[in-house]
């Protein structure tokens, strides 16, 4: 996670608010207030989070320090407590219908980036983790039209935790709202010597493009029954 000091200002009055504005937090979405401070949303997190109940004051504006001055290594500390809860709760919230609703709109800004796959035509891409689990992987970037993963193109987007985004955000943001769902391309490059087609790759493309026909019609078939069974139980 980017603490960020170095590329923005830390405002003591809008935490979220500086959080997003730092460079390499693009990725992310607003979090409601309520939500963060709902103790259901907060389950487990005890463990994986240092001084937890801080880190919640600090996310919320709430933090006030009575005690000693604290030094720069503890406020260090308590922001990066800080930055790590934004990104747990952050990857429970784009699963809800709010955090749906935010993601998608970024989604469709191309926030993301867009898929570097030619004949995926800059299809945008949406990120997705490895793990569910913290410190296991970093953030990849989905991309729904050819279904591949790819690493974010920026250093500091890579460096992010995957479990800041979970395994399930984009699969659900999908079956939620399906229009969204892209028309899957079958185009693929085949490599070619002036202009004749090499023959094991060629032969390679003609398996490939044969069973994806079969598959196609096995899933075509499994509909139809499926259906039919539908329709008998009516």
């Amino acid at each position: 996670m980017q603490q960020g000091n170095e590329d923005s200002d830390y405002s003591e009055d809008y935490w979220i608010e500086w959080f997003l504005s730092i460079k390499g937090n693009e990725y992310f979405c607003e979090i409601d207030t309520e939500f963060i401070l709902d103790k259901f949303n907060l389950t487990g997190l005890n463990t994986e989070v240092v001084h937890l109940q801080m880190a919640i004051d600090i996310i919320t504006d709430n933090f006030t320090h009575t005690g000693p001055e604290l030094s720069e290594k503890d406020r260090e500390k308590l922001e990066h407590s800080a930055s790590h809860l934004y990104g747990l709760i952050h990857a429970r919230y784009i699963v809800t219908s709010r955090g749906l609703q935010r993601m998608m709109e970024k989604y469709k800004n191309g926030d993301f980036g867009y898929c570097p796959r030619v004949h995926c035509e800059k299809a945008p891409l949406l990120p997705i983790g490895l793990h569910d689990m913290p410190h296991q992987a970093s953030v990849r970037l989905y991309c729904p039209m050819c279904e591949d993963l790819y690493v974010p193109r920026s250093a500091k987007h890579a460096m992010i935790d995957g479990a800041y985004f979970g395994t399930s955000f984009p699969g659900m943001l999908f079956q939620v709202h399906t229009y969204l769902v892209p028309e899957k391309t079958t185009e693929r490059f085949v490599p070619k010597i002036f202009g004749f087609k090499i023959h094991e790759h060629a032969k390679l493309a003609r398996w490939q493009e044969r069973k994806r026909i079969e598959m196609e019609k096995k899933i075509q078939k499994f509909e139809q029954i499926k259906e039919k069974k539908k329709n008998s139980v009516n």
